[in-house]
């Protein structure tokens, strides 16, 4: 699969999103009562009745899975539009659902923007339809970021478990060891750029989603949310341990501050002078496509740990299909959402290249002894599936995760500057963390 992880279109953009979110409670259609509990064959019923729906996604192994979907119900006619990728997406979904019309049936969330639909009431619970019985169908992960107590509010469509992706060509000439521990990592960046000064381990010009996944893998649990109460400790125990390693890094120039997704940045990534990445189970085809000319370079490893033996990861990217409030056709919505990402629609995918949520893939004999031409042969699904059931349990984004990610070019990443410490750029973007979402009604402490 190949999802990208632009940065927010600026932090006004995703500040009127929110506060469209918060003042829309309660103002979608009931949509046929969605609260009340409907059976496989209420969803079967609505399926072959048909009816038209409207979904909004950038995944592009959709168009497959509504082509085979209509074949199979030949009375649903589903109109599959991109309306944009990340905040963009969000931002004309919000005006749609402000504005009470073009609303879809069925949107794409990533996983850490969804509490901001979900806590809104601009997402449909799903589990009178019977998603809280798919909870063993999915990874930990995925399962936990569309679920809120007893409520559903999506279907885990893709997961990004973490990984380390590295050229084994650049570690081999440079004669570093494949790091198993962070500490190790930090040697092994040391290593690599003394042998060759236009050589780094990894590139980073400040992104949230690696920042907040890295404190994730590392224990921290910097947002909690209960409904509307938020605290936000961006100096917990798992984030001084990001800090304190990731600053030793900045200092001593082993990160290239290459922003990501650029030609400099692939082009880093082909000739082996950014040697790794650590990051999400969906990076092989970005690699594949975007550094061409490594190809039968590169490998996989397990994410690097804190505690030497431990099997600890967190998730990185990722998204689910979920139904919006302001559907009136929420049975057929999901009937849909089964399709696509609990039934044959996931093999539509997995054969698209994406990197499943479900566990029965990620246990499959056949998926696990996949051979990967561009890894040279590797079985790289063997560590990326055991990367998916490692994961770290209990993180919480912010139910107005898009604007706090839409401000970490303004705070965290001024320290990848050198004009300021990485730990006085976290508590930069908690101060503003903290404030906006005073601002827009939320109870935040600290």
């Amino acid at each position: 699969m190949t999802i990208r992880h632009h940065r927010a279109v600026g932090a006004l953009a995703a500040a009127s999103a929110l506060a469209l979110t918060l003042t829309a409670c309660g103002s979608g259609s009931d949509g046929g009562a969605a609260a009340e509990a409907m059976s496989p064959e209420d969803i079967s019923a609505a399926l072959e009745e048909g009816g038209d729906l409207l979904v909004w996604a950038w995944e592009p192994t959709l168009d497959k899975v509504v082509e085979d979907f209509e074949a199979e119900y030949p009375n649903v006619d589903v109109e599959l539009a991109n309306v944009g990728t990340g905040n963009d997406h969000y931002v004309a979904l919000q005006n749609a659902i402000s504005a009470g019309s073009g609303v879809p049936d069925v949107t794409q969330m990533e996983y850490y923007a969804l509490p901001q639909f979900s806590i809104g009431e601009s997402l449909a619970d799903l589990a009178p339809f019977g998603a809280s019985e798919l909870d063993s169908t999915y990874s930990p992960g995925p399962w936990g970021a569309v679920t809120e107590d007893d409520a559903v509010y999506g279907l885990p469509m893709d997961s990004g478990p973490m990984a380390l992706f590295y050229n084994a060509k650049t570690f081999e000439k440079a004669g570093v060891d494949v790091p198993a521990t962070w500490e190790e990592f930090v040697t092994a960046a040391e290593k690599l750029h003394a042998s060759d000064p236009n050589t780094y381990i990894t590139a980073d010009n400040g992104d949230a989603g690696f920042a907040t996944s890295m404190i994730w893998q590392a224990g921290g649990h910097p947002f909690e949310v209960d409904g509307t109460d938020v605290t936000v400790n961006l100096a917990d125990d798992g984030s001084t341990k990001f800090t304190e390693m990731w600053q030793q890094m900045l200092d001593d120039d082993l990160v290239a501050t290459v922003p990501a997704w650029t030609d400099e940045w692939f082009q880093g990534l082909g000739n082996g002078e950014i040697a790794a990445l650590v990051t999400g189970a969906w990076m092989p085809a970005n690699l594949e496509s975007g550094a061409a000319p490594a190809s039968g370079d590169w490998r996989v490893a397990p994410m690097p740990q804190w505690t030497a033996g431990a099997k600890e990861t967190a998730e990185n990217g990722g998204s689910a299909l979920s139904v919006t409030e302001a559907s009136e056709q929420k049975a057929l919505a999901y009937g849909f959402l089964e399709y696509a990402n609990a039934g044959d629609g996931v093999a539509t995918r997995l054969e698209g290249g994406n990197f499943p949520a479900t566990l029965a893939d990620l246990t499959d004999e056949a998926f696990l002894a996949e051979e990967s031409e561009y890894f040279g042969g590797q079985k790289i699904n063997e560590v990326l599936s055991e990367s998916a059931t490692s994961v770290v349990t209990g993180w919480q984004y912010l139910p107005y995760q898009v604007y706090a990610n839409s401000v970490f070019p303004d705070t965290v990443g001024q320290s990848y500057t050198g004009s300021t410490p990485l730990a006085d750029g976290l508590a930069a973007w908690q101060q503003s963390i903290v404030g906006y979402g005073n601002e827009q009604g939320f109870t935040v402490g600290e």
